[in-house]
């Protein structure tokens, strides 16, 4: 039987997963599943409440069954999805052979950045949800098992995208596909269980270049989101050592 691959791009929310994951589907050769494990966490163990999340009564909710049904769709051709860290972290240290079927890629995003845009449609989200520390933890814990995960900066994207993205696909041991960056018609429909955290992707062409300012309103909304809930810094204090960690693992163009 062949063993067709299984792309897994370990995101934290607002690093750019989703505009990423337009991509992969634009290509036409992958089966694409967005956060299938985000059922797991807010559906099968209510680890968090999700705001804006339309659960789909048909989708398996339990880390094996999800599992099961990824390695399934992968018996049909390779597969590609995106889900954040700390969905899988409690179970993939043990389940060593589901992690060796997966080409790990890991995407990041600045911090302030990421969380300012996360504040502005869940203000009430926890440490744990930020996403990058369960990144890093999960990084390390592939390394040690001796995979070399590939990991991404949405900015070098943003800045580069058709060598950027050459790396994603080299990395999973599939053929470049440059003209995936641009794309057209509606969203894919199974982003509409969870639409309002898309609305960007979902009117965007394409992957969109940073304006020259980006960092510095990045900052200020970053500092209006912290005015509003003060432990927005604590958050921030507390996983900016992890994307450091990563960051200096990623790939450079």
């Amino acid at each position: 039987m062949t063993l067709h691959p299984i792309i897994a791009l370990w995101a934290h929310p607002r690093s750019m997963s989703t505009a990423t994951e337009r991509v992969a589907r634009t290509r036409g050769d992958l089966d694409c599943a967005h956060e299938p494990f985000m059922y797991d966490y807010y559906v099968h163990r209510r680890a968090g409440e999700m705001p804006h999340f339309e659960v789909q009564q048909n989708h398996p909710t339990s880390y094996a069954a999800i599992r099961d049904m990824l390695l399934r769709r992968a018996q049909q051709g390779p597969v590609f999805f995106k889900d954040m860290a700390y969905y899988v972290l409690p179970y993939l240290a043990d389940d060593v052979l589901f992690a060796a079927r997966l080409r790990h890629v890991f995407l990041v995003r600045d911090p302030h950045a990421a969380l300012a845009s996360y504040h502005a449609l869940d203000p009430q989200f926890t440490l744990e949800e930020a996403g990058i520390e369960a990144q890093w933890r999960l990084f390390d814990m592939l390394e040690g098992m001796g995979h070399a995960p590939l990991v991404l900066r949405s900015e070098d994207i943003r800045a580069n995208p058709v060598p950027m993205m050459r790396a994603l696909w080299d990395h999973a041991g599939l053929a470049d596909a440059p003209d995936a960056l641009n794309w057209d018609g509606p969203p894919p429909e199974d982003w509409a269980q969870v639409g309002a955290w898309h609305e960007a992707a979902t009117g965007s062409t394409s992957i969109r270049p940073m304006a020259p300012d980006h960092v510095e309103r990045s900052a200020a909304r970053f500092e209006a989101a912290a005015e509003a809930s003060p432990h927005m810094r604590a958050i921030l204090a507390h996983h900016r050592p992890f994307y450091e960690r990563l960051c200096a693992r990623a790939f450079r163009p």
